[in-house]
């Protein structure tokens, strides 16, 4: 019975991630992740030594150095000045969806999405409002951009770094674009159709005036812009280095940390900035890690796989559950409890990828499938605007269906 106590953990965690209530108690996702931790460690079920072995060190300084980088892109007001000047290009409603798809699918690429539904959301209550434009059509583009954008690359959502760091997938920065970025292209360009399908009485052929944003702090912007440069440059570097000289490596967590300091060093907000970064969702991380090592020492997943007559490394079966247990399961601890089991299975590159590609797709079938979409909804709801359970779904479900499809065609074209 011992053995179980870290699944019925696990249980309860997933069930109160999706409930996110104790009672009156409104719980976040992170104290749920916390509380799970905790319950191991009172339990027995892992030891201190082995919790603090868990814990990933590689990804938690990786999330710092970008959350550092994308607080100071926010509070400067430089993310702000540089969407606007990309969508003020956007001469008409239909041709707005289609930039904010491709500009914010191309940021998530190199900022996690989370980050982009933060800074994202008030710009899109700023368009709707300024051009009388549908809020729900703008927030929905912005889900599926910053959710479909980010599966092309191994930093653009939390999962992803997860497979990057820790799947055994050589040369990140190459292989997650080698294999992910066509079918990501044709992905928003479907999304791109659904959206203009189903809001065709929005898309009024009115042209739109812009106005463009100001920087708000001029000295942190500078340093931001470094700071992006520097993330550019190195991750360039890296992929140079690969392919020519695959014995030294950049690992993920230098270039983070080298991005994020000159806004550490140089900056007079830089207590400022460390207060506003994610602690939370870094919190989340630690929590996750040490409940995921604590549930595969039980050996439970380990004997369902052994016992099953299906062929769990094959990519279609891979991505399909992806999508589907990434709507009951955060998709984070979904791939955290995946990867020693797909390691277990000895799986091929694009089983990986397909991990990626179905937990991160399966964002955009329903609000609960990624914490972007609740980012986002939350932030427009403190605003006064809204978008429902099933006004979501009305369009997310079938375009995920569609996208799905395009990502196992996609990948079922390589050899295992």
């Amino acid at each position: 019975m011992a053995s179980l106590i870290s699944i019925i953990v696990l249980i309860i965690v997933f069930l109160l991630i999706a409930v996110r209530k104790i009672g009156n108690v409104s719980l976040g996702i992170w104290q749920v992740m916390l509380l799970g931790a905790v319950a191991v460690l009172l339990t027995g079920e892992i030891t201190p030594e082995e919790a603090l072995a868990s814990i990933d060190v590689d990804v938690m300084l990786f999330l710092f150095g970008m959350f550092v980088v994308g607080e100071a892109l926010a509070e400067s007001g430089y993310l702000y000045h540089l969407a606007s000047r990309l969508f003020s290009r956007a001469e008409s409603v239909r041709h707005l969806v289609f930039l904010i798809l491709v500009g914010a699918g191309a940021l998530s690429a190199l900022l996690m999405n989370d980050t982009l539904a933060v800074v994202g959301t008030p710009l899109m209550l700023y368009f709707a409002r300024r051009h009388g434009i549908s809020t729900k059509l703008l927030l929905l583009a912005l889900a599926f951009a910053v959710t479909t954008g980010s599966v092309a690359s191994p930093i653009g959502n939390p999962q992803n770094l997860l497979i990057a760091l820790s799947g055994d997938v050589e040369n990140p920065f190459i292989t997650f674009p080698l294999y992910l970025a066509i079918p990501t292209v044709i992905s928003l360009l479907v999304a791109y159709v659904f959206l203009c399908r189903a809001f065709r009485d929005e898309l009024h052929p009115v042209p739109l005036v812009h106005r463009e944003e100001e920087i708000r702090d001029p000295s942190l912007a500078a340093l931001a812009r470094l700071s992006l440069i520097l993330l550019v440059l190195l991750i360039v570097v890296k992929v140079v280095l690969v392919m020519f000289v695959p014995e030294f490596d950049i690992r993920l967590t230098w270039i983070a940390l080298v991005a994020a300091l000159p806004i550490l060093a140089g900056s007079r907000r830089r207590v400022e900035i460390l207060r506003r970064v994610d602690w939370p969702t870094l919190a989340f991380f630690a929590g996750l890690f040490v409940l995921m090592a604590s549930v595969w020492q039980s050996g439970f997943f380990q004997m369902l796989v052994e016992g099953s007559s299906t062929d769990l490394s094959a990519v279609p079966v891979i991505a399909t559950v992806s999508v589907i247990v990434s709507q009951f399961v955060s998709n984070v601890p979904f791939v955290a409890l995946s990867l020693p089991v797909l390691a277990h299975l000895g799986t091929s590159t694009p089983a990986m990828m397909a991990l990626a590609a179905g937990s991160t797709i399966a964002g955009n079938m329903l609000i609960l499938g990624a914490a972007s979409n609740v980012i986002i909804i939350q932030a427009a709801e403190k605003d006064g605007a809204t978008l429902t359970f099933w006004e979501f779904a009305r369009v997310g479900v079938p375009l995920t269906l569609v996208q799905t499809a395009v990502y196992v065609l996609f990948l079922s074209l390589f050899p295992a």
